[in-house]
Protein backbone atom coordinates (compact mmCIF):
# COMPACT_ATOMS: atom_id res chain seq x y z
CA UNK A 1 0.00 0.00 0.00
CA UNK A 2 1.44 3.51 -0.49
CA UNK A 3 0.56 7.19 0.22
CA UNK A 4 1.58 9.62 -2.13
CA UNK A 5 2.51 12.76 -0.45
CA UNK A 6 0.25 15.69 0.13
CA UNK A 7 3.05 18.73 0.29
CA UNK A 8 6.40 17.26 -1.34
CA UNK A 9 8.20 16.85 1.33
CA UNK A 10 7.29 13.22 3.10
CA UNK A 11 6.77 9.92 1.32
CA UNK A 12 5.25 6.77 3.02
CA UNK A 13 6.02 3.44 1.17
CA UNK A 14 4.52 0.04 2.85
CA UNK A 15 7.40 -2.28 4.22
CA UNK A 16 7.14 -4.32 1.76
CA UNK A 17 8.34 -2.10 -0.84
CA UNK A 18 11.18 -0.51 1.03
CA UNK A 19 14.32 -1.70 0.35
CA UNK A 20 17.42 0.00 1.65
CA UNK A 21 16.99 3.90 2.43
CA UNK A 22 19.47 5.31 3.48
CA UNK A 23 20.45 9.69 4.40
CA UNK A 24 21.20 12.50 7.03
CA UNK A 25 18.49 14.78 8.31
CA UNK A 26 20.18 18.23 8.32
CA UNK A 27 19.24 20.64 11.81
CA UNK A 28 18.68 23.94 11.41
CA UNK A 29 21.36 26.63 12.65
CA UNK A 30 19.01 27.88 15.44
CA UNK A 31 20.49 30.73 17.81
CA UNK A 32 18.51 31.73 21.27
CA UNK A 33 19.02 34.90 22.49
CA UNK A 34 19.13 35.03 25.80
CA UNK A 35 19.36 38.67 26.10
CA UNK A 36 22.32 40.53 26.47
CA UNK A 37 22.21 41.09 30.68
CA UNK A 38 22.23 36.99 30.88
CA UNK A 39 25.18 36.37 28.97
CA UNK A 40 28.84 37.40 27.71
CA UNK A 41 29.41 38.89 24.59
CA UNK A 42 32.20 36.43 22.96
CA UNK A 43 33.69 38.78 20.87
CA UNK A 44 34.26 41.24 23.74
CA UNK A 45 35.49 37.78 25.66
CA UNK A 46 37.77 36.65 23.04
CA UNK A 47 39.16 40.71 22.40
CA UNK A 48 40.34 40.86 26.37
CA UNK A 49 41.69 37.47 26.54
CA UNK A 50 43.87 38.11 23.45
CA UNK A 51 44.91 41.55 24.66
CA UNK A 52 45.95 40.17 28.26
CA UNK A 53 42.90 41.37 30.04
CA UNK A 54 41.02 37.99 30.63
CA UNK A 55 41.82 38.39 34.52
CA UNK A 56 39.06 40.70 34.50
CA UNK A 57 36.71 38.36 33.93
CA UNK A 58 38.14 35.60 36.47
CA UNK A 59 35.43 35.64 39.47
CA UNK A 60 37.25 35.41 42.40
CA UNK A 61 36.55 32.68 45.40
CA UNK A 62 35.26 33.05 48.69
CA UNK A 63 37.91 32.56 51.20
CA UNK A 64 36.70 30.14 53.75
CA UNK A 65 39.59 31.23 56.32
CA UNK A 66 36.99 34.35 56.75
CA UNK A 67 35.35 32.65 59.49
CA UNK A 68 37.87 31.72 61.52
CA UNK A 69 38.00 32.65 64.75
CA UNK A 70 39.18 36.55 66.15
CA UNK A 71 41.95 34.90 68.73
CA UNK A 72 42.99 32.46 66.00
CA UNK A 73 43.48 35.78 63.52
CA UNK A 74 45.61 37.34 66.11
CA UNK A 75 47.54 34.59 67.41
CA UNK A 76 46.42 34.36 70.99
CA UNK A 77 46.45 31.00 72.88
CA UNK A 78 44.86 30.92 75.85
CA UNK A 79 45.98 27.88 77.38
CA UNK A 80 49.49 28.74 76.59
CA UNK A 81 49.04 32.22 77.79
CA UNK A 82 47.77 30.76 80.68
CA UNK A 83 50.28 27.93 81.68
CA UNK A 84 53.21 30.53 81.10
CA UNK A 85 51.48 32.67 84.11
CA UNK A 86 52.08 29.65 86.42
CA UNK A 87 55.79 29.46 85.47
CA UNK A 88 56.22 32.70 85.93
CA UNK A 89 54.35 32.85 89.51
CA UNK A 90 55.72 29.46 90.58
CA UNK A 91 59.63 29.81 89.64
CA UNK A 92 60.51 27.06 91.82
CA UNK A 93 61.92 23.73 89.69
CA UNK A 94 60.83 21.37 91.95
CA UNK A 95 57.22 21.91 90.60
CA UNK A 96 57.95 20.22 87.32
CA UNK A 97 56.72 23.00 84.90
CA UNK A 98 58.86 23.38 82.00
CA UNK A 99 59.73 27.21 82.46
CA UNK A 100 61.59 27.18 79.58
CA UNK A 101 58.64 27.59 77.44
CA UNK A 102 58.53 31.19 78.15
CA UNK A 103 61.66 32.52 76.95
CA UNK A 104 61.84 29.39 73.80
CA UNK A 105 58.23 30.19 72.92
CA UNK A 106 57.16 34.10 72.85
CA UNK A 107 54.20 35.65 72.43
CA UNK A 108 53.30 39.37 72.77
CA UNK A 109 49.66 39.72 73.86
CA UNK A 110 50.40 37.49 77.09
CA UNK A 111 53.51 39.98 77.97
CA UNK A 112 51.21 43.47 77.24
CA UNK A 113 48.07 41.80 78.85
CA UNK A 114 50.28 41.66 82.60
CA UNK A 115 51.87 45.06 81.74
CA UNK A 116 48.18 46.86 80.69
CA UNK A 117 47.25 45.26 84.06
CA UNK A 118 50.14 46.92 86.26
CA UNK A 119 49.32 49.72 84.59
CA UNK A 120 45.85 49.65 85.60
CA UNK A 121 46.34 49.32 89.07
CA UNK A 122 49.23 51.95 89.70
CA UNK A 123 46.26 54.82 88.39
CA UNK A 124 45.34 54.30 92.25
CA UNK A 125 48.60 55.98 92.69
CA UNK A 126 49.27 58.29 89.56
CA UNK A 127 47.44 58.33 86.64
CA UNK A 128 50.37 59.37 84.27
CA UNK A 129 52.37 56.62 85.23
CA UNK A 130 50.59 54.61 82.73
CA UNK A 131 52.33 55.38 79.48
CA UNK A 132 55.54 55.35 81.33
CA UNK A 133 55.04 52.11 82.51
CA UNK A 134 54.60 50.58 78.90
CA UNK A 135 57.91 52.64 77.48
CA UNK A 136 59.75 51.28 80.35
CA UNK A 137 58.41 48.00 79.52
CA UNK A 138 59.92 48.22 76.35
CA UNK A 139 62.72 50.21 76.44
CA UNK A 140 63.80 48.22 79.44
CA UNK A 141 63.90 44.95 77.91
CA UNK A 142 65.63 46.51 75.03
CA UNK A 143 68.42 47.49 77.19
CA UNK A 144 68.54 44.07 78.70
CA UNK A 145 68.26 42.40 75.43
CA UNK A 146 71.37 44.64 73.75
CA UNK A 147 73.89 43.86 77.34
CA UNK A 148 72.63 39.83 77.10
CA UNK A 149 73.87 39.85 73.51
CA UNK A 150 76.99 41.71 74.70
CA UNK A 151 78.11 39.38 77.41
CA UNK A 152 77.59 36.72 75.14
CA UNK A 153 73.84 35.42 75.22
CA UNK A 154 71.75 33.59 72.57
CA UNK A 155 68.49 35.21 72.91
CA UNK A 156 66.32 37.55 70.99
CA UNK A 157 64.64 40.61 71.67
CA UNK A 158 61.01 39.34 71.92
CA UNK A 159 62.57 36.85 74.44
CA UNK A 160 63.33 39.20 76.52
CA UNK A 161 60.33 41.00 75.92
CA UNK A 162 58.36 38.55 76.78
CA UNK A 163 60.09 37.00 80.01
CA UNK A 164 60.25 40.47 81.31
CA UNK A 165 56.70 41.33 80.70
CA UNK A 166 55.16 37.93 82.06
CA UNK A 167 57.38 38.41 85.47
CA UNK A 168 55.57 41.50 86.40
CA UNK A 169 53.15 39.21 87.37
CA UNK A 170 54.81 39.00 91.59
CA UNK A 171 54.22 42.74 91.50
CA UNK A 172 50.74 42.60 90.40
CA UNK A 173 50.29 40.31 93.05
CA UNK A 174 52.00 42.05 96.24
CA UNK A 175 50.15 45.31 95.32
CA UNK A 176 46.98 44.11 96.79
CA UNK A 177 48.84 43.44 99.92
CA UNK A 178 50.73 46.87 99.92
CA UNK A 179 47.17 48.36 100.32
CA UNK A 180 46.34 46.50 103.74
CA UNK A 181 49.16 46.82 105.41
CA UNK A 182 50.56 50.39 104.23
CA UNK A 183 51.04 51.49 107.94
CA UNK A 184 53.37 49.29 108.61
CA UNK A 185 56.54 50.09 107.26
CA UNK A 186 58.53 47.54 108.01
CA UNK A 187 56.10 45.08 107.23
CA UNK A 188 55.64 46.69 103.52
CA UNK A 189 59.25 46.99 103.20
CA UNK A 190 59.39 43.73 103.58
CA UNK A 191 56.70 42.68 101.04
CA UNK A 192 58.06 45.10 98.30
CA UNK A 193 61.20 43.40 98.62
CA UNK A 194 59.93 40.51 98.90
CA UNK A 195 58.10 40.81 95.42
CA UNK A 196 61.21 42.78 93.69
CA UNK A 197 62.88 39.74 94.42
CA UNK A 198 60.52 37.12 93.51
CA UNK A 199 59.81 38.91 89.76
CA UNK A 200 63.74 39.02 89.22
CA UNK A 201 64.27 35.61 90.13
CA UNK A 202 61.71 34.53 87.51
CA UNK A 203 62.81 36.95 84.71
CA UNK A 204 66.70 35.87 85.70
CA UNK A 205 65.94 32.15 85.56
CA UNK A 206 65.00 32.13 82.40
CA UNK A 207 67.53 34.77 80.64
CA UNK A 208 70.51 34.11 82.25
CA UNK A 209 71.65 30.47 81.03
CA UNK A 210 74.59 28.47 81.59
CA UNK A 211 76.34 30.23 78.43
CA UNK A 212 77.12 33.76 80.63
CA UNK A 213 79.58 31.55 83.41
CA UNK A 214 81.11 34.07 85.22
CA UNK A 215 79.26 37.13 83.64
CA UNK A 216 75.70 36.34 85.07
CA UNK A 217 75.87 39.22 87.97
CA UNK A 218 76.34 41.71 85.01
CA UNK A 219 72.79 40.38 84.13
CA UNK A 220 71.25 39.84 86.65
CA UNK A 221 71.25 43.42 88.89
CA UNK A 222 70.16 45.35 85.81
CA UNK A 223 66.88 42.59 85.65
CA UNK A 224 66.83 43.51 89.88
CA UNK A 225 66.93 47.27 89.32
CA UNK A 226 64.47 47.41 86.62
CA UNK A 227 61.56 45.75 88.83
CA UNK A 228 62.54 48.21 91.67
CA UNK A 229 61.82 50.79 89.10
CA UNK A 230 58.84 49.44 88.08
CA UNK A 231 57.51 49.12 91.64
CA UNK A 232 58.26 52.79 92.35
CA UNK A 233 56.21 53.53 89.52
CA UNK A 234 53.65 52.01 91.82
CA UNK A 235 54.62 53.25 95.12
CA UNK A 236 55.37 57.21 93.66
CA UNK A 237 58.94 56.56 95.72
Amino acid sequence: MQFSPTNGDFTFVSSSEAEDFSGTISTPDVKLNMGSDSGKDPYATTFLRQRGYGWLLEVEEEDNEGSKPLLDELDIDLKDIYYKVRCVLMPMPSLGYNRQVVRDNPDFWGPLAVVLLFSMISIYGQFRVVSWIITIWIFGSLTIFLLARVLGGEVSYGQVLGVIGYSLLPLIVITPLLLVIGGFEVVSTLAKLFGVFWAAYSAASLLVGDEFKTKKPLLIYPIFLLYIYFLSLYTGV
